[in-house]
């Protein structure tokens, strides 16, 4: 796929691989006089011809399983690496299915790829208006030129002019203002964003990377850095006005080919240094989205031989812990149909993985595994209490009302003595309540020193009295000499 047409059959190709892959592996490694064979050795056999574990040497063992895991880690990388270089010849069968993987891009709508898992719906997610990948990497890695290819290949036009402006040189000025670029043209489904290169100074890209992934991306805004210089500072600052800000979904990282086999093949603890710094950027916890990693667009490969691109990616995955294959795509210069797919694998990949990691809504109900019979047993029991409450309520209503109505039936004063004597040294008869004596009394004595007798009420009894005597004379004596 650009840059070597040589096919995987090729003398160089697999003369290279195997002066740099080639490993000697034991086809028994257990079944070595090591560990069967010996009288110290496990698996010895006794005198009397039964085996056993005899004098193990604990230190060969440990030595020998050491080199074991060590073999079975260079034969995965080996077949990591033979996967990697036949991936190449494996884009040449799927160019038939270049316009389906095209149309699968074109028909995308934000959302479009969530997975409804866990009684999950689409409407419970916080779905973006527009989707937005954002490119990040070095300064002349390719990003720009990554923004026109991708642009001309769903533009379908020859003619139609580049969209970012590329610098070619290493004097050119770069990207020093966010550009938004529509895929495809006048598409409102998804967007690339293309930002300025990563400085040598970590700080100011943890500062720069924060500010985008926090705060989002505008189009048309100027980034600038504290260690520019005035003139960079007051470039185009009043050229644009600012648009409606656009929350990063996913981000794709862009690295040279070229720059990273010179960072690979030297001993210059400067470029060690420029390596490492692009690892830690790259493994910013804010670039990631839950445990997704970006994916990695090696550019440039087209000035590189096809082992060499294979060793960079074996490299990268390495060094930023990401799979060599599945997430590194290599997307050269050349025009053919293995770029072109190769970039709608990645494009669907970017999508897939931005749908996947979209934020849920607030105030989001809890939903339980069993919904619905929750609810049906909170329904339940909802009932069964409000029931419990009806009737103990009830109850004691009917406990009211019956009390109530034997309080009624028994009279204020029920006198039913032959004679009663009342004392009235009272003020008000109404301070003596009750009186209804439990014994019957002989004679009933009043006793009206009272200051009135209009203290004195409600002392007629229901029922005539018979041997109640009273005398009236003494008692109109009594008032007269009051």
């Amino acid at each position: 796929m650009g840059g070597d047409t040589k096919s995987l059959n090729s003398p160089l190709i697999y003369s290279t691989e195997e002066s740099s892959f080639e490993q000697k592996f034991p086809e028994n490694p257990l079944g070595s006089p090591t560990f069967l064979s010996g009288g110290d050795c496990l698996g010895a056999k006794g005198e009397n011809g039964e085996v056993g574990l005899g004098s193990v040497d604990l230190e060969e063992f440990v030595r020998a399983s050491s080199n074991m895991m060590e073999e079975v880690h260079k034969k995965r990388i080996r077949n990591v690496y033979m996967d990697v270089l036949k991936s190449y010849e494996e884009l040449q069968f799927h160019k038939d299915h270049l316009e389906e993987a095209k149309n699968k891009i074109l028909s995308y709508t934000p959302g479009s790829r969530i997975e409804e898992v866990s009684g999950m719906k689409v409407s419970d997610y916080n779905i973006p208006k527009k989707t937005t990948l954002l490119l990040i990497g070095p300064r002349g890695s390719g990003k720009s030129s990554l923004v026109n290819k991708i642009s001309r290949l769903f533009d379908d036009d020859p003619f139609t002019p580049e969209r970012a402006q590329v610098s070619y040189s290493s004097n050119g000025d770069g990207t020093y203002f966010l550009q938004e670029y529509a895929i495809p043209r006048g598409s409102s489904s998804f967007c690339l964003y293309d930002t300025r290169g990563l400085s040598a100074d970590l700080s100011e890209n943890k500062k720069m990377v924060k500010r985008w992934m926090r705060k989002g991306v505008c189009h048309g805004k100027r980034i600038t850095r504290d260690s520019d210089d005035a003139h960079l500072k007051s470039k185009g600052r009043n050229r644009y006005r600012a648009t409606e800000t656009n929350v990063v979904n996913f981000l794709i990282f862009v690295v040279s080919g070229v720059q990273i086999l010179q960072l690979m093949d030297t001993d210059d603890e400067t470029k060690r240094q420029q390596t490492q710094a692009i690892a830690t950027t790259f493994n910013n916890p804010l670039l990631s989205f839950k445990d997704e990693k970006p994916v990695v667009v090696l550019t440039h490969g087209d000035l590189l031989s096809l082992s060499d691109r294979t060793r960079i990616r074996m490299y990268l995955g390495q060094l930023l812990g990401i799979h060599p294959k599945k997430q590194i795509f290599d997307i050269p210069e050349s025009d053919d149909l293995g770029t072109r797919f190769t970039i709608l694998n990645m494009l669907c990949y970017c999508l897939e993985h931005a749908d996947k990691n979209l934020p849920f809504k607030r105030n989001l109900p809890y939903k339980s595994p069993s919904s619905s019979k929750g609810v049906l047993k909170l329904l339940v029991s909802s009932l069964l209490i409000h029931a419990v409450l009806v009737i103990i309520f009830g109850m004691g209503m009917i406990f009211m009302n019956t009390l109530q109505a034997k309080v009624a039936s028994v009279p204020n004063l029920h006198v039913s003595q032959s004679h009663g004597d009342i004392d009235c040294n009272a003020t008000t008869v109404d301070s003596v309540p009750d009186l209804q004596p439990e014994e019957l009394q002989p004679h009933v004595n009043v006793d009206c020193h009272a200051s009135g007798v209009d203290s004195v009420r409600d002392l007629q009894p229901e029922t005539p009295q018979s041997d109640v005597n009273v005398d009236w004379r003494t008692i109109r004596h009594l008032w007269s000499d009051d």
